[in-house]
């Protein structure tokens, strides 16, 4: 682990506008008042970090947290409302399965397509094209149109992709849930390789004893906000005792519901007996 720095946030944070009608889109681009016909939906607001290089930073949180949105403005694809965000060196991001994949082309042509997007040269691409098919373990399905893959094949070619690209920073979003036991070792492996070389991972997942056992950082994200930050185990232990809690709350407003019923039910059926037979 170094610590020259390899991506700081200040302040980042992203609001979203939400229309409750097609129209109001239309209103809001083209009407004169100074009326707002959107709703504000802040996905993050107010998120500060910084990463050293060679770490390994687990995000984690409910669906909804901000998890998605937040990596999508690391990886360039969505720009902040405010704050600022400053990458050092190059980013490659497993996003969302199938993302930057065209369906209609092999996987080798995908590959083709995405290294010469990001500047690789003729010698490099066939340089890396045969670790790529060799680390996918897709065999001859690598020559295959993508629409004829699997989730999991999807996952082996766009890990694989990903990590052939020499990047700096890796941005891993929730797909190792879709890949095989093996295939997700595997990628462990990677991760640990990057380490070794410097390089920092960012990577979001439910599966929190990854985060304890294998990430430097733990960034815990709530409603779009950071509810903890630091060493994985506490950050960690912090998110279970919340999460319980909540299910807790929820169980207790279900059974309150539930009593709340069979009461009204029952004083329905006092104030209107049943006709006693003669």
């Amino acid at each position: 682990m170094s610590s020259e720095i390899a991506l700081q946030t200040d302040g980042l944070g992203k609001c979203f506008h939400i229309y409750d009608k097609p129209r109001d889109r239309l209103l809001q681009m083209f009407g004169a008042s100074k009326k707002k016909f959107f709703r504000e939906f802040w996905a993050l607001r107010d998120i500060s970090f910084t990463i050293s290089k060679g770490e390994i930073i687990g995000v984690i949180g409910t669906n909804g947290s901000g998890k998605s949105t937040l990596l999508q403005i690391i990886a360039g694809t969505l720009s902040p409302t405010i704050g600022t965000v400053n990458v050092i060196g190059r980013v490659s991001a497993i996003l969302e399965l199938g993302a930057g994949f065209n369906t209609e082309f092999t996987g080798r042509e995908n590959v083709l397509l995405n290294t010469a997007i990001i500047g690789f040269s003729r010698d490099a691409i066939a340089e890396q094209m045969e670790k790529i098919r060799a680390f996918s373990e897709l065999g001859d399905f690598f020559d295959q149109p993508i629409k004829t893959y699997s989730s999991g094949m999807y996952v082996r070619l766009a890990f694989a992709v990903a990590a052939h690209l020499e990047p700096e920073i890796l941005i891993v979003d929730e797909v190792l849930a879709v890949g095989d036991q093996g295939f997700t070792v595997k990628c462990l492996d990677k991760f640990a390789e990057f380490r070794r070389r410097n390089k920092t991972i960012l990577l979001v997942t439910h599966s929190l004893d990854l985060v304890e056992k294998f990430c430097d950082q733990a960034l815990w994200l709530d409603k779009g906000k950071t509810h903890g930050e630091g060493d994985p185990k506490l950050v960690v232990t912090g998110y279970i005792v919340d999460v319980e809690k909540s299910e807790e709350q929820l169980l207790a407003k279900e059974e309150a519901a539930r009593v709340a019923q069979a009461q009204s039910e029952s004083d329905a059926g006092s104030a209107n007996p049943a006709e006693q037979p003669h």
